[in-house]
């Protein structure tokens, strides 16, 4: 699997998230249904086709803890943030994204609505 690291350009973390890059149907809707516990500074990001509302939803059945959830577009740009909670069916942007980051609930923090995001290999 793909690692690439996460970073806020306009306010710059502690540590960057260091993320699995989902670009796979199958590791998309896997996303952490699998897994049992999440580490602080770990994260998968999910990677659209295209930039759309409706194909960067998820959903939270079969998860064993919550996640902070950042949306990002085509130019990298914060467009939406929620905590999502496991068992929830759906969560969807509030503008079109590309990009989904899902990580910690603590992260939501660092992260604000209209800022620049960078992604790197790792």
């Amino acid at each position: 699997m793909r690692i690439v690291l996460v970073e806020n350009q306009s306010q710059p973390l502690d540590q960057p998230i260091q993320a699995e890059y989902c670009s796979t149907f199958f590791s998309r809707f896997l996303g952490y249904m699998s897994r049992k516990t999440l580490s602080p500074h770990h994260g998968l990001l999910l990677v659209q086709a295209r930039e759309d509302r409706f194909d960067s939803a998820i959903h939270m059945f079969f998860m064993n803890f919550d996640l902070g959830v950042i949306w990002i577009d085509n130019q990298f740009t914060v467009v939406d943030m929620q905590y999502a909670q496991r068992w929830r069916p759906f969560y969807q942007p509030a503008k079109p994204a590309r990009y989904v980051l899902e990580t910690h609930p603590t992260h939501l923090k660092d992260f604000k609505i209209g800022q620049k995001i960078n992604v790197k290999n790792q």
